[in-house]
C-alpha cells in the first residue's frame, strides 16, 4: 500500500494528557464494520466527542476541524487495549499524522507505523515540556528522530525499517514489492 512519504511534519500540537487511552476510545468497536480507509474520521474518539443522540459534547476535540491537527501529544500508554488496525486509520482520517507519547502499546505502534502514522516515544521530561505546547507549532523530523518546538528538542527512536517505510511512503509489503528487480537479480545469481 502507498502512504504519503513523511520526511517532516510541521504543525500546531494538539494535546490529550489522558493516560491509558485504549483503542476502543480511539475508535469504538461498533465502527469496525468497514475495511475502507478514509471513512473513520468522524468516528475518531466518537464517544468522547458525541452524546448518544449524536449531539456534540463539550470536548476540545470538537473545537478543531478535521485535518487541522496533525500532531497529537498524548498521555502515557497510548493505544493500549485490543489490537485494531482501525485505530491508526481513524487517527489519520481525523487528520493526525504523528502521535507523541512516553509509551505506546506495541501492537498499536506496529499498526500505526505500517499505516503511515508516526509514533514518537520521548522521555518523560521532554514529554512534559511538549505537553505544555498545546496549539503551538512543532516539527517532527522522521529521518533525524528529532522533535523541535520552540527551544525544546526531543529525541525519539524508530526501528530503521519502519523509518525507511515512512520516508518512502510504503508499508512493509509495498517496500518488498518495490524490490522486485533486486530480488530477481538475487534469485538469478543463486540459480547459477
Amino acid at each position: 500500500m502507498r502512504n504519503e512519504p513523511i520526511l517532516t511534519i510541521t504543525a500546531p500540537a494538539f494535546t490529550l494528557p489522558e493516560a491509558n487511552v485504549d483503542t476502543d476510545q480511539i475508535i469504538p468497536a461498533r465502527f469496525l464494520t468497514t475495511t475502507t480507509r478514509g471513512a473513520l474520521g468522524e468516528a475518531c474518539f466518537h464517544d468522547w466527542r458525541f452524546h448518544g443522540d449524536g449531539s456534540k459534547k463539550a470536548h476540545r476535540l470538537n473545537d478543531i476541524a478535521q485535518g487541522e491537527a496533525r500532531i497529537l501529544v498524548a498521555g502515557h500508554n497510548f493505544g493500549c487495549g485490543s489490537s485494531r488496525e482501525h485505530a491508526p486509520w481513524a487517527l489519520k482520517d481525523f487528520g493526525f499524522r504523528a502521535v507523541v507519547t512516553t509509551r505506546s502499546a506495541d501492537i498499536f505502534r506496529s499498526n500505526a507505523l505500517k499505516n503511515g502514522l508516526v509514533i514518537c516515544e520521548v522521555d518523560e521530561a521532554a514529554h512534559a515540556a511538549l505537553m505544555d505546547r498545546d496549539g503551538l507549532e512543532m516539527s517532527i523530523d522522521v529521518a533525524a528522530g528529532n522533535i523541535t518546538a520552540g527551544n525544546i528538542t526531543a529525541r525519539f527512536v524508530l526501528e530503521p525499517f519502519a523509518r525507511t517505510c515512512l520516508i518512502e511512503g510504503v508499508d512493509p509489503m509495498g517496500y518488498i514489492l518495490a524490490q522486485g528487480e533486486a530480488i530477481t537479480r538475487f534469485e538469478a545469481g543463486r540459480a547459477a
